[in-house]
């Protein structure tokens, strides 16, 4: 990593200091990013040992896998705020230490109602923490080292969200001194440990903005909003999608829009609004958020389908399922580095002409494996093919949604395209989820699981391409 820059000047022209070395402080930042991303999945293996040990109910499991979720996504465009206003390395480190803290009480917990409040404050450490990661790769990456490092955190994404379920599947098989599935999450604590030394060494001593508004009035409403869109969203399934759920999607949409009225009302104040019009008319931002959330939730939501197919159609073990799974996030890593060095003139389409053939690759998979068919290698290499097509939409489309961003504007942009990204998730795997349970009655056979993932690939592939629309809409920017 030796070609990367810091960027001198950044935020208020203070320039980092010399112990803040480029390479070890991305690192730094990607592990950070890596185990915020890894915890999404990774307990979900676990869910059949805790319901034995803690005795839980399935509403309180659903709790134990969506409460880190929730507070994550309600609560990532506040941590970016306040990284703004208190300093992104200090709000990284507390965010790392409160994430950290947090997993050694979820491998403690002596109950289920405790775990359940642990994860709450898992994600919310998550939600101080990442926003930051985002804002200093803004804020101290320059150039093709921007480039660089943003390929390295799409990939970091991607490689989460596998290496999460194959990982909780060795830890909780391994039993690690007959203790179960709490190394789920102690595995976090010494890494956290010396991420957080690491840290106080590396991380550039960038100057908070102590007049930077919080704006507590958009914060609260832009936090319920998202509170009530994604609560009924990961619970709304497993509960048969009850009136209270859609209940609080409608009170989400009026919140929304409530938010829009309170943030312009600040703006004509002279106030300070959350999110400011600057950032969401920067170049590009807006049509390439929208791609952006489109690939995500089909990338999510595939993984949960297909994981969903693998255990209860195939009868895959848990470890399995995420191996099968791994190709298509290691295709969407290497693609993410190294997308760039495709010939400059591909470099102007390749978002949209990524994401159409992203779209006929869905159903072809559909296709080969609608039948019921055995994972084999003709469907491992599709999917590799698949994860490497999505990675050349999705990196791009991330260096072209920041390229427009003032540096002053990185923390409320970052914190805009990290919530993008989460709700992609969350959406994508409650909306496809949903497509695939809505057709298969679990476990079920291979040919009739098989349908209901090829109808899932099918709703997978008319999102990707809504997804090319909006890529259509965006252009290369200048590093």
């Amino acid at each position: 990593m030796t070609d990367l820059q810091i960027r001198p000047g950044a935020a208020g022209g203070t320039t980092p200091g010399p112990a803040a070395r480029p390479g070890p402080l991305l690192a730094l930042l990607l592990c950070g990013q890596f185990m915020a991303v890894l915890d999404v999945s990774i307990v979900n293996v676990a869910v059949p040992t805790v319901r034995t040990d803690l005795h839980a109910s399935g509403a309180a499991l659903q709790l134990v896998i969506a409460g880190y979720t929730v507070a994550y996504a309600v609560l990532l465009i506040t941590g970016a705020r306040l990284g703004a206003r208190h300093g992104y390395g200090r709000l990284f480190q507390l965010g790392l230490a409160v994430f950290t803290a947090a997993s050694l009480a979820c491998g403690l917990a002596p109950t289920t109602g405790w775990l359940i409040g642990f994860r709450l404050l898992q994600g919310a450490g998550s939600a101080l923490m990442v926003p930051q990661v985002m804002s200093l790769l803004q804020q101290t990456f320059t150039g093709a080292a921007r480039t660089r490092a943003l390929g390295l955190y799409s990939a970091v994404l991607a490689g989460g969200m596998a290496v999460g379920q194959v990982l909780g599947g060795v830890l909780v098989s391994a039993d690690l001194f007959g203790t179960g599935w709490r190394p789920v999450f102690l595995v976090n604590v010494p890494i956290g440990l010396a991420l957080l030394v690491a840290g106080a060494r590396l991380l550039p001593k960038l100057p908070g903005d102590p007049g930077r508004g919080l704006d507590l009035p958009g914060l609260v409403v832009l936090g319920a909003a998202l509170g009530l869109l994604v609560v009924p969203l990961v619970l709304g399934h497993e509960l048969g999608w009850p009136g209270w759920g859609w209940a609080m999607l409608a009170g989400s949409a009026a919140l929304f829009g409530l938010f829009v009225v309170v943030e312009r009302r600040i703006a004509r104040r002279g106030g300070q609004p959350l999110i400011t019009g600057r950032v969401l008319r920067a170049p590009g931002l807006r049509p390439a958020a929208g791609a952006i959330f489109m690939i995500m939730a089909a990338f999510a939501g595939f993984l949960f389908a297909f994981a969903l197919h693998q255990q209860s159609g195939l009868g895959h073990s848990a470890l399995r399922a995420g191996l099968c799974s791994a190709p298509v996030a290691i295709g969407f890593g290497l693609s993410s580095l190294h997308w760039h060095r495709l010939p400059a003139r591909l470099h102007g389409f390749l978002p949209l002409l990524a994401a159409a053939v992203l779209a006929a690759g869905y159903l072809l998979l559909g296709a080969l494996l609608g039948g019921g068919a055995e994972i084999g290698p003709a469907a491992l290499l599709l999917m590799t093919g698949l994860g490497l097509v999505a990675g050349c939409s999705y990196a791009p489309l991330f260096a072209r949604a920041l390229g427009g961003v003032a540096p002053a504007d990185a923390a409320d942009a970052s914190g805009v395209l990290v919530t993008v990204v989460q709700l992609g998730q969350v959406v994508g795997v409650a909306v496809l989820g949903s497509v695939f349970l809505g057709g298969v009655d679990l476990p079920a056979s291979p040919p009739d699981s098989g349908h209901a993932l090829l109808v899932t690939t099918a709703a997978i592939a008319g999102l990707v391409g809504l997804g090319a629309a909006f890529a259509a809409r965006t252009r290369p920017t200048a590093g």
